[in-house]
């Protein structure tokens, strides 16, 4: 069973890191659930604290995804219209086009809602949307930052025991 556990670890652990940019897949939760995998073997050293703070760190990272671009908007100048028009992109882009949508969401959200406000200013409205796609440029880097934090955990945590099988199983 703990190699099957191990395996998982690592797969999830990638694939969270793979969903980090996938828009399609939750890239930390994936990467905590292959956490959880190693935390669950037999030869495990993680600490429950570790898990606590890893889990704290997905849902921080997980909820500042969505928030930003509605804040990176308004720090670049947009309105409420902006801002909102930027939250509803990431959604609309979500459901509607998945795989260039969630890219291309939030900054055309950012940009009709800031038309929508003032239409006589599209310099601000283009700039608004580019502020928003940088919202899209960090949350993926924080994202990113956070699931290759796990995949070094699990790594830590599994190494020695996975030697040691593969050793004994391959090599006698």
């Amino acid at each position: 069973m703990d190699v099957l556990l191990s395996i998982c670890a690592f797969l999830l652990a990638l694939l969270g890191i793979a969903g980090c940019i996938v828009p399609a897949l939750p890239g930390t939760l994936l990467s905590y659930a292959g956490l959880l995998c190693a935390y669950f073997t037999s030869y495990s050293q993680m600490s429950a604290a570790a898990l606590w703070i890893w889990l704290a760190v997905c849902i921080a990272v997980s909820v500042a995804d969505y928030i930003l671009p509605a804040w990176m908007t308004r720090r670049f100048g947009g309105s409420r219209a902006g801002s909102i028009g930027a939250t509803v992109g990431v959604f609309v882009g979500f459901f509607f086009l998945p795989p260039i949508g969630i890219i291309l969401g939030p900054f055309l959200g950012a940009v009709v809602g800031e038309l929508l406000n003032d239409r006589n200013d599209r310099a601000k409205a283009f700039r608004v949307g580019v502020g928003s796609f940088l919202s899209f440029i960090v949350g993926t880097g924080v994202k990113l930052i956070a699931s290759i934090g796990i995949l070094v955990h699990v790594i830590a945590d599994t190494f020695p025991a996975v030697k040691d099988w593969f050793t004994t199983t391959f090599i006698q």
